[in-house]
């Protein structure tokens, strides 16, 4: 009964990351003391904090390390939570919120301190992150936020017109916010750098190991895979987007929505100085996210949303080549020679969902789009809980799993919401 793992879907990173780390299926019974189901950058943070800490680590994943939009998405290292400052504060009350904004505010440190600790080769450049709006109805809605995230104790800075004409090479944009600590990895090479830095402190991974089971037996947990089993005193869920019936309702109380990234031949130097010349990442304050950066190899990654399905074609991506063409039309002539897709989780309520459903299980997932740095600090804060830490002491709270009605329909409610995100945004509205 052993499972093939599903080849690595073709991208930019599968062609540019460092080799994969072997991880072989699980085979047999085994026994540690954590059991992480998920191998994204959830499980295998959580995976390394603990092996530092000499705590027994067996992750499982049904294909290989980084497989999911962990190896998939954008490669930004981008601050903070979804919600503006003032809903979390609402959310989650002042003392409670104000712990979760300067964990979110400070989550990009946390990746680019461990990529250097382990001295992961990855890409890693910490550039910063542009979050701009190119009408007066997003300008409101920046300067609001930028307004709230000063008094939260960011490092945020005000660019205006002029300002991001000169750090991005297109005059697009009428003001918006630089985070000077975010910045950009090769998210596939991040996550198997996580992998190999999690294996030589003394974490076992497994790829092609889906878990098919969970089950009590006493005061452990026993996880089943195709051809073995790990039993655990905890047990740590890390699917986000890729969640399936394995837990009852964790799957229906997410969306796992796809993002598509084109991404051009390396640009010639002459171009290549002319575009995003402040080597920042950016992400547009639109009603459909679309979000861009060079990489080392100076190509550009053009990304947002798209079909609502396993991307088949680079024609999939036109409208984000279009969008490119438009913001830099000295691309014109160069070719796009990569296009993919992955899944990531959005929630209801745009919050990361930390969830305990049962005793010793932990569950984190959701990141609406702040999955890299934010994945890779919510598992350091999983790593403290698991080893005896206070849930009260979470970033995020513990709340019930809480599926959402009508889940069925979610992947024609998201084909909606993104064509009319679109139109709005063609019309300025």
């Amino acid at each position: 009964m052993t499972h093939a793992r599903q080849p690595l879907p073709k991208s930019l990173y599968a062609d540019t990351a460092i080799p994969a780390v072997e991880t072989p299926p699980l085979s047999g019974e085994r026994s540690a003391d954590v059991a992480i189901v998920g191998g994204g950058f959830t499980g295998l943070s959580t995976a390394l904090h603990l092996a530092e800490k000499g705590i027994r680590p067996i992750v499982l994943e049904a294909n290989e390390p980084g497989w999911g939009a962990s190896g998939r998405n954008g490669g930004q290292v981008n601050p903070g939570l979804y919600p503006d400052p003032s809903g979390i504060l609402t959310a989650l009350g002042q003392e409670r919120g104000k712990r979760a904004l300067a964990f979110s505010s400070d989550a990009p440190n946390v990746v680019f301190r461990l990529i250097e600790r382990q001295q992961i080769q990855c890409e890693a450049a910490q550039t910063g992150t542009l979050r701009v709006a190119y009408n007066q109805e997003g300008l409101a809605r920046t300067k609001e936020t930028f307004a709230q995230l000063q008094t939260s104790g960011s490092p945020v800075v005000w660019r205006d017109a002029g300002a991001l004409a000169a750090a991005t090479g297109t005059d697009r944009y009428v003001g918006g916010m630089l985070f000077p600590h975010g910045g950009k990895v090769n998210p596939l090479g991040y996550a198997r750098g996580l992998a190999k830095a999690a294996i030589n402190l003394g974490a076992v991974v497994h790829g092609g190991s889906p878990a098919t089971r969970i089950e009590r037996q006493g005061t452990r947990w026993k996880v089943t895979t195709p051809d073995g089993s790990v039993t655990a005193d905890r047990l740590v869920l890390a699917t986000n987007g890729y969640s399936d019936g394995l837990w009852p309702d964790l799957a229906e109380s997410i969306v796992p929505l796809f993002s598509t990234i084109a991404a051009t031949e390396p640009l010639p130097p002459e171009i290549a100085a002319k575009v995003m010349p402040s080597g920042s990442v950016l992400y547009e304050a639109g009603h459909v996210t679309v979000y861009y950066r060079l990489d080392a190899g100076h190509r550009l990654l053009m990304g947002g949303r798209a079909r609502q399905r396993p991307l088949e074609d680079i024609a999939d991506a036109r409208h984000l080549i279009d969008y490119a063409h438009r913001l830099f039309p000295q691309l014109n002539g160069l070719r796009w020679t990569h296009a993919w897709n992955g899944q990531l989780a959005i929630t209801p309520d745009y919050f990361i969902h930390v969830h305990e459903p049962a005793e010793n299980v932990h569950v984190c997932l959701g990141y609406n789009g702040r999955g890299v740095a934010m994945a890779t600090a919510m598992g350091m804060a999983l790593a403290e809980r698991v080893a005896g830490g206070r849930a009260e002491e979470l970033p995020i709270p513990v709340t019930g799993i809480k599926p959402m009605p009508f889940h069925a329909f979610w992947k024609t409610g998201v084909e909606i919401r993104i064509l009319y995100g679109r139109i709005r945004d063609r019309l300025g509205l």
